[in-house]
């Protein structure tokens, strides 16, 4: 009679107190796979991680996978099985190594999609650089005519003095200004995501210098190619995500341009102002002069005249 043979079989149950997560980048490391294809693991069906092994390699096995967190276990083969799917499998164990570690080839369920579905509106998934751009330029757009009627109701408030008015209206702007973060904010976190990092990092921006640059780094670092921890990549952009983005570079260009233009006039205007205290100290100086030779030339014509009034009494 021949031996009994064994096999390792996992319906996604985990050991207490481990993290699926973590189970997942364990397995990934263990099998030397990515984590889209260990994630197949996870369908709540069962599912045979190896074949057709004596109970000694299985006991390696199942230690082996024991470290990664996952509650695999050990069932006996059964000798005939009559199923073709089964069939199939065995005959893809033929070439497997015969190493304990090689990675599972059994049929695992449903494939991943190859890329994640967009959710603007939740801290999971992932967005690269351009729709991040694109996705900011949007909420950009929205915020500035809704933030413009604001604050022209707020100044007829103002001028009506209407105190109850300015109430209401600081707390509609505080709400609002609030939902507009808040959506930025989870744009931020899928972005880190995308990299592989984790979304708490966005706390750095509200660091002192930090928080000054760490909004570049977040436009700049690529994403990673394929599937993270945080899920597959997301889909690649459309025609809508570059033009939006494309919008940044008008944008930017046309602050520069203001600023610009903005410096040059203040630079002449000052230039002007200089001018004009020039003239007018110039002008207070050449009245003094006119009023401090008005008397000497009095007292040269009361000389003159002295000088000639002897002459004078002398032809009478």
């Amino acid at each position: 009679m021949s031996e009994p043979r064994y096999k390792i079989v996992f319906d996604g149950a985990l050991q207490p107190g481990v993290d699926i997560t973590t189970a997942k980048l364990n397995l990934a490391d263990l099998f030397k796979s990515d984590v889209a294809a260990i994630e197949r693991l996870f369908n709540g069906r069962i599912v045979a991680l190896k074949r057709d092994l004596s109970h000694s390699d299985a006991q390696t096995y199942l230690q082996a996978l024991g470290k990664t967190g996952i509650d695999a276990r050990i069932e006996t083969e059964t000798p005939i099985e009559l199923n073709l799917s089964d069939v199939h499998e065995q005959s893809a164990a033929v070439a497997e190594p015969d190493s304990p570690y090689a990675p599972p080839r059994a049929a695992v369920g449903e494939n991943l999609p190859a890329f994640a579905t967009l959710k603007p509106f939740s801290v999971e998934g992932r967005i690269g650089r351009l729709r991040y751009l694109a996705w900011s330029m949007v909420l950009s757009l929205v915020a500035l005519p809704i933030v413009s009627v604001f604050a022209l109701i707020g100044l007829g408030l103002v001028s009506a003095d209407s105190t109850t008015g300015l109430i209401i209206g600081g707390l509609l702007a505080f709400f609002l200004f609030l939902a507009f973060a808040i959506v930025g904010i989870l744009f931020s976190i899928q972005r880190l995501h995308d990299i592989g990092w984790s979304g708490w990092l966005w706390l750095l921006t509200l660091v002192p210098f930090v928080g000054s640059f760490f909004p570049l780094v977040i436009m700049v670092v690529p994403g990673n190619t394929g599937a993270n921890r945080y899920g597959p990549p997301p889909p690649p952009n459309s025609t809508a995500v570059k033009v939006l983005c494309s919008l940044w570079i008008v944008f930017i260009g046309l602050f520069f341009v203001g600023g610009l233009l903005g410096g040059i006039t203040a630079i002449q205007q000052e230039y002007e102002s200089s001018l004009e205290s020039s003239y007018e100290s110039g002008s207070v100086t050449t009245d003094e002069i006119d009023v401090e030779v008005e008397p000497a030339a009095n007292s040269a014509d009361d000389a003159a005249e002295a000088a000639l009034a002897p002459v004078d009494s002398a032809k009478e």
